[in-house]
């Protein structure tokens, strides 16, 4: 059996719609459980539906039908069968209507708190899968609608980038899911949320749907878990920046998730996450050329010739300097300041130390509210905190990075030839990647100076 979840880019259009079916006829055989996320841009509509209604209800009927004609057009174009689409559009009318309420609701009370705001982000997943099961029935193939937060995808308490209970998700997941599967129906699942142990809607951030996806074939104990995108998988850079970047071809389990939480966006950070223990292979496929190339992700991978697999970058961090002639000795300092983050939900990349300076790499959009929520700690050990806008991170991945003789000297030869700096340097934390800091400007050209140095010759023939 296989769990096969399908992105918002493979969902733009009737036409994605009727191709995902074709997809999943082929794979009917084999058994096949569907996982959905929002069609394209939807959950963006949602997202500023929300905040707009909480600065004026007169947005609301705008937002409203902006996402009903949205929906309508899908299923206009895409269901075939009359009574099929009188179906299907009845329902979606009625969740259409829970969300208005849930708009006015919050024009109404003047707030927008966590648990309303996901609950409201949640409705894109729920009114593409209602759809999507309808062009499977319409297609020939019978399905059910399922929503992760009824049939106990059960997390934590976090409202915005939960974590999944395993094992209790694992029974809930196999006890709703399996008597379709046994009955040749296909399930089409939400992804992107859950619910928490008081039945509240919960979501895994944002792309969180790869992640439900990586539960849910956890739990059914599937063969292979198919991840649908609108590319051909990972590239050995950005092919904004690299343009003959390379297709990889395999990668194991640590490598994707470092490359992921490192920047690139083909996979969300967290899927490998449920997997660790399983057997389960991961197939990153590319909707718009089904038997094209992918990248398949295993358990375990294998060192290559050249040991790098791939450079990932993210220029969107910022590194929060906390100076102090001897932080790097004071017991806790580092768990106060983590545990005063933690307290505004802001998550460290990482963190980099001296004697007298603790560098945090920070998403740059938290960089002033990190300053702010620190600040009362100035004074003692802590002199001094300064937030650096203008760096990006490069991190170079593969197995055997750390072992590998001569690898970073390589590196940072191809870097220094380029006429960079290397502002920071961090190694060890993992066992198949390591990082370094530049200035954002100089980003581009170191990046282009490694895959020159590993990849030229592989580009090239």
């Amino acid at each position: 059996m296989r769990v096969a979840k399908f992105g918002g880019g493979c969902l733009r259009d009737a036409s994605d719609f009727l191709r995902v079916a074709e997809i999943i006829k082929q794979d009917q055989a084999e058994g096949v459980v569907v996982v959905v996320s929002a069609v394209f841009g939807v959950t963006d509509m949602l997202y500023n539906g929300a905040r707009y209604a909480l600065n004026s209800e007169a947005s609301i009927p705008q937002t409203m039908r902006n996402i009903r004609t949205r929906h309508l057009d899908i299923i206009e174009a895409g269901v075939h069968n009359p009574v099929i689409m009188v179906q299907v559009k009845r329902l979606i009318e009625e969740r259409l209507q829970k969300l208005e309420r849930l708009l006015y609701g919050v024009a109404y009370i003047g707030e927008l708190t966590e648990s309303v705001r996901v609950l409201v982000l949640s409705q894109g997943e729920r009114l593409a899968a209602v759809i999507l099961a309808h062009v499977l029935q319409a297609s020939g193939i019978d399905s059910e609608v399922l929503e992760t937060d009824c049939i106990g995808l059960l997390t934590d308490n976090v409202f915005d980038g939960a974590s999944a209970n395993l094992s209790r998700a694992r029974y809930n997941i196999q006890r709703q899911v399996t008597p379709l599967i046994t009955s040749n129906a296909t399930p089409v699942i939400t992804g992107f949320f859950g619910c928490n142990e008081a039945g509240q809607t919960t979501t895994f951030g944002r792309n969180g749907s790869d992640y439900s996806a990586a539960v849910i074939a956890c739990a059914l104990d599937a063969r292979v878990l198919d991840i649908w995108k609108d590319v051909n998988g990972f590239m050995t850079a950005d092919p904004k920046i690299i343009e003959h970047a390379i297709p990889i071809e395999l990668l194991s389990y640590s490598e994707a998730a470092e490359l992921s939480y490192f920047g690139a966006k083909i996979l969300h950070p967290r899927t490998v996450e449920p997997l660790r223990d399983s057997n389960i292979e991961i197939n990153i496929r590319n909707i718009r050329s089904p038997d094209g190339p992918r990248t398949v992700i295993w358990p375990r991978g294998q060192a290559e010739r050249d040991v790098i697999k791939s450079i990932a970058c993210n220029s969107g961090i910022s590194v929060l300097k906390i100076h102090g002639a001897g932080v790097g000795f004071k017991p806790g300092i580092i768990g106060e300041i983590g545990k005063t983050l933690s307290l505004v939900n802001i998550n460290i990349f990482s963190v980099i130390t001296s004697q007298t300076c603790i560098n945090l790499l920070l998403d740059s959009r938290d960089s002033l509210m990190s300053r702010d929520a620190l600040l009362p700690l100035v004074g003692g050990v802590i002199g001094e905190i300064d937030v650096r806008d203008d760096l990006a991170l490069i991190a170079v991945v593969g197995e055997g990075l750390l072992t590998t003789r001569g690898l970073a000297a390589r590196v940072f030869s191809a870097v220094a030839e380029s006429g960079v700096n290397v502002e920071m340097f961090s190694a060890g934390a993992s066992d198949v990647a390591y990082y370094f800091i530049v200035k954002r400007e100089d980003m581009e050209p170191a990046i282009q100076a490694v895959h020159r140095s590993f990849f030229e010759s592989k580009a090239t023939t």
